[in-house]
């Protein structure tokens, strides 16, 4: 089982980020620590397994105080048997971490942490409503390894209005020279409501043409694979060793619990005679929902029941955005249907046309698959 926690909070919201998050609000911070710890407690009975991931996001983790993210781990040690874990990441901007709030985490047992670096130049960072500056990247990701936390991840973004391809070589570039384990690269997608999706609505802004962008990503794979960097899943890169594991749970389909506001759940993970069903569940996407929630011990807000039809096709597409693609024998013993008979003419016809590739039981995209992945999964779903 896997544990995700979401920290809502942020000293500046991104203008391209559309996620439950919320600027300063300091004076809730600690009851909104208390609710977390409050739902860890009445939702224990939903655990399935033992734990082996935690992953603490946002929003901005960092910009809890030492104390009060001290407060967070504690609190969830003493409702969880955390001798299981193997990978602790926390999410982290630059600009937000001190020595301090690194020592916390390190001393807590975060391996792992997540920095927010997604641009190297200082126009495009203000274009995303980024509040650090290049050289807050190089100075925390110091400050991590000085706390004894050398697992280090980076996020990058291509395809951001303005920038060009020499811009995304430079980023990725200094990106490398600070050595992390893991980058994760990601196309901006401009979510309707957010302020940059305005900016480009309006003609203030333009996105690169789409070929641009193709040629990003594909720099991208050179350029880290040249370093060492595999491709594990379409927008992350990992050394040997160095896959982030909670993430492939996600796709892989391994039940786990999100506590804290907007946070999702996948629970109730049921093998029958015909496939497997389970259960998501979102909590609130409001403080005062949220709050209200815990204290009544309520269930989730939104809770839906995964047919086996859909847990399937879930397998297809979570499995497909990974480099291995989907196994059929992984597939038969979870679905206790096979491939063949589920999408085999599908998954053939788009082997003929260039899309997918099938060898060692492995199902998977071809480069062109990726280039046009949500095409694809449009075609499987239909």
């Amino acid at each position: 089982m896997e544990l995700y926690v979401h920290i809502p909070f942020c000293r500046q919201k991104c203008r391209y980020c559309s996620f439950t998050s919320f600027v300063g609000q300091e004076a809730v911070h600690e009851t909104y620590i208390d609710h977390i710890l409050n739902e860890a407690s009445y939702r224990i009975n939903e655990a399935e397994g033992p734990l082996t991931t935690v992953y603490i996001g946002g929003g901005t983790p960092s910009v809890l105080s030492p104390s009060l993210f001290r407060k967070l781990i504690s609190g969830l040690k003493k409702t969880y048997n955390w001798n299981t874990v193997t990978e602790f990441t926390t999410e982290a901007n630059p600009g937000t971490v001190s020595a301090e709030w690194l020592k916390v985490a390190s001393d807590e047992g975060v391996n792992r942490i997540s920095f927010g670096m997604q641009t190297s130049q200082s126009h495009l960072l203000s274009t995303l409503g980024r509040i650090h500056q290049t050289d807050e990247v190089a100075e925390s990701v110091q400050l991590a390894r000085d706390s004894g936390i050398s697992n280090i991840s980076l996020d990058l973004i291509f395809g951001i209005p303005g920038q060009t391809e020499s811009d995304w070589s430079e980023t990725l570039e200094y990106a490398l020279s600070l050595e992390p384990c893991h980058i994760s690269a990601y196309g901006l997608i401009p979510e309707e409501g957010t302020p940059l999706y305005r900016d480009l609505q309006s003609g203030l802004l333009r996105l690169p043409d789409p070929e641009a962008e193709r040629v990003m990503y594909n720099k991208a794979i050179h350029l880290l694979g040249t370093h060492g960097f595999s491709r594990y899943e379409i927008s992350n890169f990992a050394l040997k060793g160095y896959e982030c594991v909670h993430n492939i749970g996600y796709w892989t389909q391994i039940p786990y619990i999100g506590l804290g506001i907007s946070a999702a759940s996948m629970t109730g993970l049921k093998s029958l005679p015909d496939g497997i069903t389970y259960h998501r569940k979102t909590n609130p996407d409001s403080l005062e929902d949220y709050f209200n929630m815990v204290d009544m011990k309520k269930d989730a807000s939104q809770n839906e029941v995964i047919s086996k039809e859909e847990a399937r096709f879930e397998s297809i597409m979570l499995g497909l955005r990974m480099n291995e693609g989907v196994n059929e024998d992984d597939f038969f013993r979870k679905h206790h249907i096979s491939m063949e008979k589920y999408m085999g003419k599908k998954l053939h016809e788009m082997e003929k046309t260039g899309l997918m590739s099938h060898d060692n039981k492995n199902w998977k995209m071809t480069e062109r698959g990726f280039d046009i992945q949500n095409a694809v999964l449009v075609e499987l779903m239909d």
